[in-house]
C-alpha cells in the first residue's frame, strides 16, 4: 500500500500496521518471551526496560492469573511491571490488567494524514534552531537528556528545570552509557534525533524510531522552562520530515494528554485509538 492509499485507508487496516510494528520494534534489542496471550519483551544488555504487550494477532480475553504470571517474571528480572497495548484491538484486557492491580493511563494514539502539508522547523517561528543531531553531533547527550527533565515534569505549563539542571543530567548521561547506546542506533538506522538549540543549548528535543515503512515519533520533550514556545511543534515537524525522507509512509504518536494531542493536530495529526500503559500504583 502507498501513501496515497492511506488517505481512505479503515482504520483497522492502520490498527494493524501499528500492531506489527509495536510488535517488530523490541525485537532489535530484546527478546520476546511467550505467556500464551502476552508477549514479555526483556532487554539485552543496558538500557530502557521494555513492556509486556498481546501476543501478535491477539484480541481475546486475557485472565488476571496470565497478568500476575508476567508480572511474578518482570519482578523476578527486576524490570518494571510495565504493560503497554491498544485499546481497540485488545478490548479485553484492560480489565484483567486492573484486576491484577495494575494503573492504567490512557493517552491518545494519533496517525498524521499522508497529505498534511507539514511544515519545515523553519517555517516555524520558535526563534531557535532545529536540525537532526547525528551520532557525532556533540549535542547528542543534551538532546537525549531534555526529554528526561520534561517527563519529570509533566504538563504543558513552564516548570522549574533549567540549563542548571541540564548540566547536570548531561553528567549522568555520560556515565550510563545512553549515548554510545545512541549513537549506535542512529547508526544502525533506528532512531532519529531531532532537536531545538538556542546559542548551543539544547531546550527541546525528540525521536522517531523507523521499522520499514512506519515509524513512531517518541520523546518529544521541551526543557521545562522553555515551554510555550512552540518548540515541540517544530521539533516534531523535523521529526515528520526526517521520516518522510527515508521513505516512511505511516507516521504515529502517542499523545501525553487531550491538551498536547491538540497541539499534533495542528501538524496533521488525527486521533485513531487509545494507547493504554499500565503500571503498579505508586
Amino acid at each position: 500500500m502507498t501513501s496515497a492509499d492511506l488517505d481512505d485507508c479503515p482504520e483497522r487496516v492502520l490498527l494493524d500496521r501499528l500492531e506489527r510494528y509495536y510488535d517488530a520494534v523490541p525485537r532489535h534489542g530484546a527478546r520476546a518471551e511467550d505467556f500464551g496471550p502476552l508477549t514479555l519483551f526483556v532487554r539485552e544488555g543496558q538500557g530502557w526496560p521494555f513492556y509486556a504487550r498481546p501476543a501478535r494477532g491477539w484480541s481475546g480475553a486475557v485472565s488476571a492469573a496470565a497478568v500476575d504470571r508476567v508480572r511474578a517474571r518482570q519482578r523476578a528480572l527486576g524490570v518494571p511491571e510495565s504493560f503497554e497495548w491498544i485499546a481497540e484491538t485488545t478490548p479485553l484486557l484492560r480489565a484483567a490488567i486492573e484486576d491484577s492491580g495494575l494503573v492504567v493511563h490512557e493517552h491518545p494514539l494519533m496517525v498524521l494524514d499522508p497529505g498534511a502539508p507539514v511544515p519545515t522547523a523553519d517555517e516555524l517561528p520558535v526563534g531557535s534552531s532545529v536540525r537532526i543531531i547525528g551520532p557525532d553531533d556533540p549535542a547528542l547527550a543534551s538532546a537525549l537528556a531534555v526529554p528526561h527533565l520534561a517527563f519529570a515534569e509533566p504538563g504543558t505549563g513552564i516548570g522549574s528545570a533549567g540549563v542548571d539542571e541540564l548540566a547536570e543530567a548531561v553528567r549522568t548521561r555520560a556515565e550510563d552509557g545512553s549515548v554510545d547506546r545512541a549513537v549506535a542506533r542512529i547508526g544502525a538506522g533506528l532512531t532519529a534525533v531531532a532537536a531545538a538549540l538556542e546559542s548551543g543549548t539544547v531546550l527541546c528535543a525528540g525521536q522517531h524510531q523507523p521499522v520499514g515503512a512506519v515509524s513512531e515519533i517518541v520523546g518529544v520533550g521541551t526543557l521545562p522552562t522553555a515551554r510555550r514556545r512552540g518548540l515541540g511543534l517544530a521539533v516534531t515537524a523535523a521529526l515528520v520530515a526526517d521520516a518522510r525522507s527515508r521513505g516512511v509512509e505511516t507516521v504515529f504518536l502517542s499523545a501525553g494528554d487531550d491538551d498536547v494531542a491538540r497541539i499534533y493536530a495542528r501538524l496533521g495529526f488525527r486521533r485513531i485509538a487509545t494507547a493504554l500503559i499500565a503500571e503498579p500504583t505508586e
